[in-house]
């Protein structure tokens, strides 16, 4: 499959919740293949949770066979702790992905919000209001960590096939789009 047609997985990770969403896409067309959340609270050993989060991202992998892993990065917030014990829960999915020979693409939370929205301010609500727009389910998630984890995987899906889009940073990268599309540009 093409990145026009493929299976993503977007991850929001966590370690008391992670969310996950399996996207497929057919002629930039959304379906929702699943989505959820890993409630990790109920594990009192952090290694657990990593532990979990591993497999869950490996489970899930097996079942759907995806082409790609699209992870929110974590950003900067007041309790380093917190962001540490986020980076390890990132990783570990990213590890899990790569075990499986799945490239990840890494965006920060801005980038989503603003490929789905249009603004990289939106909140969780409007991400999730849009997202219901764009890929048709039938329930609202429980937890927020689900939309933000199919936004995820929209939002790597709109940078793969926008001009200069779907670098592993999630940078343009103009000098590959014109060797990749040479009948694209005068």
């Amino acid at each position: 499959m093409s990145a026009k047609d493929s299976i993503i997985i977007g991850v929001d990770p966590g370690t008391t919740v992670m969310g996950y969403g399996v996207l497929q896409v057919q002629q930039h067309k959304y379906t929702l293949l699943s989505m959820g959340v890993v409630k990790l609270q109920k594990h009192t050993d952090h290694y657990e949770r990593l532990h979990k989060i591993y497999e869950k991202i490996t489970q899930l992998i097996h079942h759907y066979r995806p082409e790609v892993l699209s992870i929110e990065a974590p950003f900067y917030g007041k309790n380093v702790q917190s962001m540490l014990k986020l980076g390890r829960a990132q990783g570990v999915a990213m590890a899990a992905a790569m075990a499986q020979g799945l490239p990840v693409f890494e965006y920060a939370p801005k980038k989503i919000k603003q490929s789905i929205t249009g603004s990289g301010n939106a909140s969780k609500e409007q991400v999730a209001g849009m997202l219901a727009h764009l890929v048709p389910f039938d329930r609202s998630p429980k937890f927020l960590d689900a939309t933000d984890a199919l936004a995820a995987a929209v939002c790597h899906h709109i940078q793969a096939t926008s001009p200069g889009g779907g670098t592993k940073k999630g940078n343009t990268d103009w000098s590959s789009f014109v060797k990749n599309n040479p009948g694209r540009v005068s």
